[in-house]
């Protein structure tokens, strides 16, 4: 028989429909690996394993059993997961839209110099400290925790709040857009394996909001002084000046073009109103 009988259109049809289910098995297991939902995913393949082996060699009761778990499960994964799905979705939603744009970069050079000199005065003296910076994805409940402060960025501000036994010390400070919004505030944890075992809750404060938005990080070591970030569920360690300076600048500072231009058709826009 000839093989390229075989490359009909119907049958690419079933490789592509494989692939992509392969594909989306990957990036699933590649989203939650470190999480406990790695290993309640093995389980949820058990389950099904166990079901198909039951239904094949006739096991009417436990394949009847194996129907009503498979029925009702997936209710009971999405009160559990309901913050990693929240992840997830906020992920895909931000991949497929254009991301924010920055006109004015002089907010975020000083904002930027804020930190820098923040964190070379805590680093060296070993003041702990949790600073979260908002993006796109709203903090709202988290803000909701802290104690308002609505103050202009300064690194003054930030050290004195992060020192010893002051009543603002431990928890989260929240800056949201160019302002110190809150003090103080409360972030949830995350429950990754992957976060060494010596790393405290400050560490783990910053990888669950990491987790649960697309906010950026910066949590100071107490015990050692080491400048760690998260972002994205990511956590970045031993960040010397010029790692984080560079992060930052990646980050929050626009190329010039896309300043240019934006602000170009801003100017266009009034234009025409007028």
């Amino acid at each position: 028989m000839d093989i390229l009988s075989y490359f009909t259109l119907n049958n690419l049809m079933h490789l592509v429909d494989i692939a992509i289910i392969w594909f989306l098995l990957y990036k699933v297991i590649q989203f939650v690996e470190g999480t406990r939902a790695l290993q309640i995913l093995f389980g949820v393949g058990v389950v099904i394993l166990i079901k198909v082996v039951s239904w094949y060699i006739g096991l009417t009761t436990l394949s009847w059993l194996m129907d009503q778990l498979i029925t009702w499960a997936p209710i009971a994964l999405v009160v559990i997961f309901q913050q990693e799905i929240r992840r997830g979705l906020e992920t895909l939603g931000r991949r497929l839209t254009w991301r924010r744009q920055h006109i004015d970069n002089a907010k975020e050079q000083q904002l930027i110099k804020s930190l820098d000199e923040a964190l070379q005065y805590m680093s060296k003296r070993r003041i702990g400290a949790l600073i979260t910076i908002k993006r796109d994805t709203s903090l709202d409940e988290y803000i909701k925790t802290g104690i308002k402060l609505d103050a202009y960025i300064t690194s003054q501000l930030l050290i004195n709040t992060f020192i010893p036994n002051t009543p603002l010390h431990d928890g989260a400070v929240i800056i949201d857009d160019d302002r110190v919004a809150v003090a103080a505030a409360y972030l949830p944890l995350s429950e990754s394996t992957r976060i060494p075992k010596e790393l405290g809750t400050r560490h783990r404060a910053a990888v669950g909001i990491s987790e649960a938005s697309d906010a950026i990080t910066v949590v100071v070591s107490e015990e050692t002084g080491e400048i760690s970030i998260t972002q994205d569920g990511d956590l970045l360690r031993h960040m010397a000046r010029d790692a984080y300076m560079n992060f930052f600048e990646r980050q929050f500072i626009a190329p010039v073009n896309e300043a240019a231009a934006k602000h170009w058709w801003q100017r266009s826009g009034r234009g025409l109103a007028k």
